[in-house]
């Protein structure tokens, strides 16, 4: 499939793989679901009045249980994917055991370390989106770029866990951006708006003659002080696929460390699908962690993966624990295998997208590997105002769950698109590298309606484009002989590079709000040095083309992104990006065996 960087994906036919993997998603959810009206999702029939639950109440009463008492009261006791045992348990790792914030999360049974007959071969049944690498446009023909922001980051620990399983990545897995964006950036903190955008222009590390444009946005930090409270609903796959070391047993020790995170009138539910969905955990004050904790335990994996009934039930839950200035979301755990349910994915994009509108946000977390079916996580989170991470280790866990969970708990923008136009007088051609499935079309810029990317308190968002100046040595594509006048270096604009707009909605507005500046050209020789957060970009970018699409690089390969990466560490807080470094080396010499 030939897609330009202007054609909108959430639209796209997707590959033969996702096709199969979404129409798990999607029988009759619109024309065999009754509408209108709460119908148990295990039995298809109106819930009983005087069915009793089979997990215990909670000691405290929550402010939502009233709501849910009257129609979730014996979905569970008729529920597969509920069926309830203790968790066996098993010795943990002092590195794992260093990572638990709480003695809630120790009651946890921990995960069995994997040895090399527990590792998957991911060349089985993953699915991952179809995409074309960005094309280089020349800027008389195509001045204008338009994307949306993208904040995940699951390609990059999908391509970690790959290479500590000796393998290369699958190459439609390495999606450019979300590598770059896995990383913290030195931003400055923006004063009034949402978000600070901030650009720079350097040299490119592997064509001598052409320039980086990077384009960053950092989003205002968490507001100081007490939050409003946080609903959330974890949907959780039992499936029979859940059943290895490095998901279901994983997911349960994960879910255990975002308590430590959370306030004590905060809610939480547990939904679970597996042959069928069942409650549980009905919602529960964090404050009883004991109960939450206990319902973790005792989840077991088995049965098929009824997604949509899952999805169903969650958001059903979700709509009776909101309140008036509340966030709720529904955090969706799995390895992706969605098996049971649907035929049509534009179905289950419109129902996502329409709880979405009702204010209920979806996140998606990914576990394992061998059937991980990227393409639909990709989908449920994009239509559903989320973010999509994977969860390979208890550090990744930590990292997605506990450091980064302000940015889901409070989200500052909605629907955030980017608009670069570039001056032809000054640009002959240009790439933005990374975000093909992000790619909007002129446009949906102005148009409200249009869904785009969201940014949470505290996220960052990174983009580069590659940029040929007039005149370069190293353009690829012949200078035009008729050039319109405008295009002259005395026009008016000639001591620009291009000009960039952004537009966002405050979350709950309907009418987008417009930030605009232009892109300087750089001037004198300070532009050729770079400072160490935009190099180290620059070498992810790098790693990204190698693994994918390295046509144009040129001589440039692993040694030089591996000494780029190196040298501009930076303070490296937390070591991720000596791990990134240690991964270039591992890829670079998997590629040459």
């Amino acid at each position: 499939m030939n897609r330009s960087s202007t054609h909108r994906p959430l639209h796209r036919r997707p590959s033969v793989a996702a096709a199969a993997s979404l129409a798990a998603l999607s029988l009759g959810l619109y024309l065999l679901w009754p509408q209108g009206q709460d119908v148990d999702v295990v039995t298809g029939s109106e819930p009983s009045q005087d069915a009793e639950m089979v997990v215990a109440p909670p000691r405290m009463a929550s402010k939502s249980e009233a709501a849910l008492e009257s129609t979730e009261r014996g979905r569970l006791a008729s529920s597969p994917s509920a069926s309830l045992s203790p968790a066996t348990s098993t010795s943990t790792s002092t590195a794992m055991r260093g990572l638990m914030p709480s003695q809630e999360v120790a009651r946890i049974a921990p995960v069995p370390s994997p040895g090399p007959s527990a590792q998957v071969s991911t060349a089985t049944t993953e699915a991952y989106p179809e995409f074309d690498a960005s094309s280089l446009r020349v800027t008389a023909e195509a001045p204008v770029s338009t994307f949306s922001v993208d904040v995940d980051t699951a390609s990059y620990a999908v391509l970690r866990s790959s290479l500590m399983q000796g393998q290369l990545p699958p190459p439609q897995a390495v999606r450019i951006e979300e590598m770059i964006n896995y990383f913290s950036y030195d931003y400055p903190q923006p004063d009034a708006e949402a978000f600070l955008p901030i650009v720079d222009v350097f040299a490119s590390p592997w064509n001598s003659g052409r320039q980086l444009v990077r384009v960053a946005l950092q989003g205002r930090a968490a507001t100081p002080g007490p939050r409003p409270p946080v609903n959330l609903v974890l949907l959780i796959d039992t499936s029979g696929s859940m059943h290895s070391p490095d998901k279901l047993p994983l997911l349960k020790r994960s879910m255990a460390l975002l308590l430590g995170e959370l306030e004590d009138d905060d809610e939480i539910a547990i939904v679970t699908y597996a042959g069928s969905a069942g409650i549980a955990l009905k919602p529960t004050r964090v404050a009883q962690r004991d109960d939450i904790i206990s319902a973790l335990e005792r989840l077991t994996s088995g049965g098929g993966t009824a997604g949509e009934a899952g999805l169903r039930q969650a958001y059903r839950v979700a709509r009776r624990m909101s309140g008036e200035g509340e966030t709720t979301r529904v955090v969706l755990a799995t390895d992706g295998d969605f098996n049971l349910g649907i035929s049509d994915p534009e179905a289950l994009e419109r129902f996502i997208a329409d709880q979405r509108d009702d204010g209920a946000y979806l996140s998606v977390l990914g576990f394992g590997r061998g059937n991980l079916d990227d393409a639909v996580m990709q989908s449920l989170a994009q239509h559903g105002n989320g973010q999509a991470a994977y969860i390979d280790s208890m550090a990744e866990a930590q990292k997605v769950l506990v450091d980064q969970l302000s940015a889901s708990l409070e989200p500052i923008a909605n629907d955030v698109k980017v608009r670069v136009e570039f001056n032809p007088a000054r640009v002959q051609e240009y790439r933005l590298i990374g975000y093909e499935t992000r790619g909007l079309r002129p446009e949906d810029f102005r148009n409200d309606r249009v869904d785009a990317g969201d940014i949470g308190a505290g996220h960052q968002v990174t983009a580069l484009y590659e940029i040929t100046p007039v005149g370069s040595h190293d353009a690829m594509s012949e200078p035009r002989r008729y050039a319109k006048e405008d295009h002259s270096p005395a026009g008016p604009y000639s001591d620009e590079l291009g000009h960039l707009a952004l537009r966002y909605k405050v979350p709950g507005g309907d009418r987008s709000r417009l930030i605009e500046m232009p892109i300087k050209a750089p001037t004198g020789a300070a532009w050729q040095l770079p400072n160490s957060e935009a190099s180290f970009a620059a070498a992810i970018a790098g790693v990204g083309q190698l693994l994918g699409d390295d046509r144009y690089l040129g001589d440039w390969g692993w040694d030089d992104a591996i000494a780029l990466a190196e040298g501009n560490r930076g303070e490296d807080r937390f070591g991720y990006r000596a791990e990134a470094v240690r991964l270039m080396r591992l890829a670079r010499d998997l590629s040459e065996r």
